[in-house]
């Protein structure tokens, strides 16, 4: 049964973390300073393995603040730890549900200065991409600055935004001990990388007409729904 269960926390992990790398702020710049600055396929995904990176380790460094508490919290209320992760959980979820409801989801937003910005309402007319026009006069794409600095911008970009909707996995999994944890983040880093690289590489070949919108228009409803099933999971470890 613990590994059923843990097979369904990881398979949910997964869910989240891909869908989440899979909105336009986690690829799109990458593509399109690629473009203005004529990089050629191979190296720009080798900048997306590079900040997805730091973008994943930001994460399991976080997670790990997040295991211990689980740890510390579980060994000292000891039957009542599922349950209390549990209602967090579904709270948590029903937060979402309730971001959903009223903005239409989360819009994950870049400036170009490399600010984040978490918008409750997203444009629900707007296809086409307004990156082309943000990133115009970003030192990103500018002519005076080299390589390297367009690298670092871009990897500083990703890395100080951390999957945020990943580290309610890591609560779901405190019961599973470290073993667990290093289960999540290796699950973490194929699911957002492998997002990053598949939505990357179908941009490059002319497919960014993908409607991935979608993905960041109802993060916040998905989040909830999967917030949800894993407080069932809780419980059901426990049972």
């Amino acid at each position: 049964m613990n590994q059923t269960v843990l097979a369904s926390v990881a398979a949910t992990g997964f869910t989240v973390a891909f869908f989440h790398a899979a909105i336009p702020t986690h690829w799109l710049p990458f593509v399109l300073v690629a473009r203005a600055r004529g990089w050629t396929r191979t190296k720009t995904l080798g900048v997306v393995t590079l900040a997805g990176m730091g973008h994943v380790l930001l994460t399991s460094l976080l997670g790990v603040a997040i295991a211990w508490f689980g740890f510390r919290l579980d060994a000292r209320v000891g039957a009542a730890f599922p349950w209390i992760a549990a209602g967090l959980l579904a709270a948590l979820g029903l937060f979402y549900f309730w971001r959903q409801w009223r903005g239409g989801g989360i819009c994950h937003h870049y400036a170009p200065g490399g600010h984040h910005h978490a918008d409750e309402h997203c444009g629900h007319e707007e296809d086409h991409s307004h990156w082309e026009h943000e990133l115009k006069d970003s030192p990103l794409v500018s002519a005076k600055a080299d390589d390297r600095a367009a690298v670092g911008g871009l990897f500083m970009m990703l890395t100080l935004s951390p999957c945020e909707g990943f580290l309610p996995v890591y609560l779901s999994g405190v019961k599973f001990g470290w073993p667990g944890f290093f289960t999540l983040s290796v699950i973490l880093a194929v699911a957002a990388l492998g997002a990053m690289l598949l939505f990357t590489w179908l941009a490059l070949r002319g497919m960014d007409r993908l409607r991935v919108k979608n993905f960041e228009r109802y993060e916040a409803g998905l989040l909830g729904g999967l917030f949800m099933v894993l407080a069932g999971l809780v419980v059901l470890l426990e049972r």
